[in-house]
């Protein structure tokens, strides 16, 4: 537990006991005024849709006891879900508010009133306010309820319950020594009592459990009393069914029509099941597939980026098969009914059909829905060109012309059994391997080309950045992308391999460097698609982003010359709505040095005659011509990996 109560909060215990304020006349012919502002239209300035979360979660405990620390974690955890809240703090409030009261019970009751009721103000705009004071006196902590319900607002007691002797010793100051040895009155806990709560809403046991543990059961009592909901601070949406469900979902599998998928559509639901496209539930239904196509985002509470569409198409065929399931099928699809006298159940059937990829159960899609795919309004919007000749969008307009989207159940882990699923790390793998790891940073890069220098030479700087910002163990998340790519780039396996020759080699420090295979296919999308690689990563808790020098570009199918503008990646990343829970690293343009026989930053000489850019076009042929590159352009075994595959093509 952090020794933040102790260092600067609540210093009505560190101080000199001041001489009780005065009496002030009370005011006369005061009329309250009633707003014209609801509080669902609150609600909705917050972009909390129609749901009010204001109110104030009141923590009491002694000096030192972790009011504040938990407080402050709260605020900052419901901050980065994008929900409203501000943490009132005692030295605040005593500094300014109430800097004109002393530290008599008198003023220390009048203290506590004036902060219930600017918490109530606070919570009727809409906030989730964390109150973090000692409030020793029960009758003070009941009356800032009263405050709060007499207003229909929520009021939550959260007590803090540290035994004194754990206060003790985290007070770095030695206030409770003074206060032993008589320098302090009125301190509570050594010669002042403090009124344990009968019953407060929450127990946490600060001197147990850790913060971010106490924090955790403050967001759980939020969601029980419908303050928050569990989708807007779900991190990471799993769709896999439960092991205890498999067996009743089996059974119903075999009552449900079934299509066939694709590898690509495979991919895609490994992408969904494993939480990488939070907080989508499935397939994307027509309302998710507008907004992300028109806005970039996906609105369910919040806003989430996602410029990429996750889709199913269907074909006429399909579609017509799954229309005449609906209708009530024909005397030959009698069977998808056997078992279900219920008319609840059948209905259920007729909203529902199976996924299979090689005739193997893969995932049930419920609630499903079927609208048009306007595949040339999709390619123009995510492409910005409708050109056939790009990869993605020939694949899009060979596609079927309707699009089914629902509810995504998943029965088992997508393995592709290809020697490499243990680098197919999900979100909740990563976390927890970058927790063994105690990175305290973590640094993404992005990739499906095979790493030169250069590249390492960016992740080495990032690396440097970060530990003289004061991080301790940054951990980089070396994170090649491994769904589709188009066939004339290296394939996965190949790069994999000359990733861990790069490893092996030193370039990259085994120790803080964590290697996976994130399973998403390529749509070389550029700017658009970059911003889906990020948001990505967000659920793998990753802080800090790499962008490389052209992200997801592709030439352009006639003219060859870059389809994007190799910087705008890099440039709408920085200022794209929904991902500003990284901080982005940008890209420096690093070529091989002539005369220093390495890849270096080209703003580190001057003398631009000394730089070489090695295409990826001269690379594959000196690798196909069995030829070395400069030395110092790449790590020699990583290299003969990349000239043993151009060689064998």
């Amino acid at each position: 537990m952090s020794q933040n109560d102790c260092n600067n909060s609540n210093q009505d215990q560190y101080q000199q006991q001041k001489q009780p304020s005065s009496k002030m006349n009370k005011s006369t012919n005061v009329f309250y005024q009633n707003h014209r502002v609801s509080r669902d239209k609150r609600a909705e300035s917050l972009s909390n849709g129609r749901q009010f979360r204001g109110c104030t979660v009141w923590f009491t405990g002694l000096s030192c006891a972790g009011k504040t620390s938990i407080s402050f974690a709260v605020e900052e955890f419901l901050t980065r879900h994008q929900i409203h809240a501000y943490a009132l703090d005692g030295d605040n409030i005593r500094y300014g508010l109430n800097s004109d009261l002393g530290f008599s019970e008198q003023d220390r009751s009048e203290n506590i009133r004036r902060i219930a009721e600017v918490a109530r103000l606070f919570a009727d705009s809409g906030t989730i306010t964390l109150a973090s004071f000692i409030s020793p006196f029960s009758k003070d902590r009941e009356k800032a309820r009263e405050i709060h319900e007499k207003d229909s607002l929520a009021f939550i007691e959260c007590f803090v319950d540290t035994p004194l002797e754990v206060c003790e010793r985290r007070d770095i100051k030695g206030l409770y020594k003074k206060a032993r040895a008589g320098q302090i009155q009125g301190f509570t806990g050594i010669n002042q009592d403090y009124e344990r709560p009968k019953n407060p809403d929450l127990i946490l046991k600060a001197s147990e459990d850790t913060i971010e543990q106490c924090v955790l059961k403050v967001i759980d009592l939020l969601i029980k009393r419908n303050i928050i909901s569990l989708d807007k601070i779900q991190e990471i949406h799993e769709l896999f069914i439960n092991e205890d469900d498999k067996p009743n979902e089996l059974r119903r599998a075999s009552h449900l029509p079934s299509i066939n998928i694709s590898t690509v559509d495979l991919q895609w639901i490994q992408v969904l099941s494993e939480g990488w496209a939070t907080p989508l539930k499935g397939f994307m239904r027509e309302t998710e597939y507008l907004q992300c196509l028109n806005f970039g985002m996906l609105m369910n509470g919040k806003w989430h980026n996602q410029t990429i569409p996750i889709t199913l198409a269907i074909t006429n065929e399909q579609k017509s098969y799954l229309a005449s399931i609906q209708n009530g099928g024909d005397d030959n699809d009698s069977n998808h009914y056997n078992g279900f006298d219920n008319p609840e159940q059948v209905d259920a059937i007729k909203k529902s059909v199976v996924l299979k990829y090689n005739d193997k159960i893969i995932a049930i899609l419920d609630d499903y829905e079927i609208f048009v795919h306007r595949k040339e309004e999709r390619a123009a919007c995510v492409f910005k060109t409708t050109n056939n000749g790009h990869p993605s969008i020939r694949m899009i307009m060979d596609s079927g012309d309707w699009l089914i989207g629902g509810q995504l159940k998943v029965f088992d882990r997508i393995l592709w059994n290809d020697g490499l699923d243990q680098y197919r790390l999900t979100p909740q793998e990563i976390r927890s391997k970058l927790k063994e790891m105690n990175a305290d940073a973590v640094f993404a890069f992005q990739l499906r080309n095979p790493i030169h220098n250069g590249h390492a030479l960016l992740m080495q700087d990032t690396k440097r950045q970060l530990l003289d910002r004061g991080y301790k163990n940054p951990v980089l998340l070396l994170h090649p992308l491994g769904g589709w790519t188009k066939n004339d780039d290296v394939p996965l396996h190949i790069r994999i391999k000359q990733h861990q020759a790069v490893i092996k080699e030193g370039v990259l420090d085994e120790q803080s460097t964590l290697m996976a295979i994130f399973p998403s296919p390529m749509s070389y999308a550029g700017p658009r698609e970059v911003q889906w690689h990020a948001k990505a990563r967000l659920v793998t808790g990753a802080n800090f982003y790499i962008v490389g020098r052209d992200p997801a570009g592709i030439p352009h199918p006639d003219t060859r010359k870059d389809l994007y503008d190799p910087t705008h990646g890099r440039k709408v990343l920085k200022m794209a709505p929904g991902l500003t829970k990284f901080e982005i690293i940008p890209f420096r343009v690093a070529s091989y040095n002539k005369k220093e026989k390495r890849m270096m930053f080209e703003t580190e000489d001057l003398d631009s005659q000394n730089f070489e850019r090695i295409s990826g076009t001269k690379m594959r042929n000196l690798a196909k011509n069995g030829e070395n590159p400069p030395d110092g352009f790449m790590a020699k075994t990583a290299w003969k990996v990349l000239s043993d595959f151009y060689q064998s093509c």
